[in-house]
């Protein structure tokens, strides 16, 4: 399995609840693809450089995880398809 780190962005608008099911979503996707998740960094609120879909700010949380490129595949296809996500991006980390 390769490591990789997720870093995407929640809508701030978002009831709480909604924001944590929209967290434990990606975790899910993760596990029930034979993924491992080991570190999850919530930054909180912060600033964007530039407004999208009428919003100024969002929340961010990164994820660090151990998966194969099907585990990656299924994670970019969800969030794609989700209202709540505004953005994300999965990179590779190298040895």
């Amino acid at each position: 399995m390769r490591e990789y780190e997720l870093l995407y962005m929640i809508q701030p608008d978002l009831e709480e609840e909604k924001a944590t099911q929209l967290q434990e979503r990606v975790a899910e996707i993760i596990t029930q693809q034979g993924g491992q998740i080991q570190e999850v960094k919530e930054w909180g609120k912060r600033r964007l450089a530039y407004e999208i879909d009428d919003h100024r700010e969002a929340f961010y949380i990164e994820v660090h995880f151990q998966g194969t490129p099907e585990v990656v595949e299924e994670l970019e296809r969800v969030i794609k398809i989700t209202s709540g996500y505004m953005r994300s991006i999965v990179t590779r980390i190298e040895d």
